[in-house]
């Protein structure tokens, strides 16, 4: 299982603040992409952080990491 957790207006989006996604490996691009078909969100504008680190899309996803799908945020 990967831990996903969602921020921001994102969590709202989903209805979740975690999800798990049962892969035993998978890209950030792919899991992007899953996301985004199931939950209808919009995933290119996402910074991606995989075990607190930020993530490229062909970067590699493993069972047992911590995902954070963070949206952009603006403020003044």
């Amino acid at each position: 299982m990967i831990n996903v957790l969602c921020f921001a207006h994102l969590k709202e989006q989903i209805g979740k603040e975690q999800l798990e996604v049962a892969h035993e490996k998978l890209t950030v691009k792919q899991l992007l992409n899953e996301l985004q078909e199931k939950y209808a969100i919009q995933t290119d504008v996402l910074i991606v952080a995989v075990n607190e680190e930020y993530a490229d899309p062909e970067d590699l996803i493993q069972s047992g990491d911590t995902v954070a799908l963070i949206p952009p945020v603006s403020g003044g």
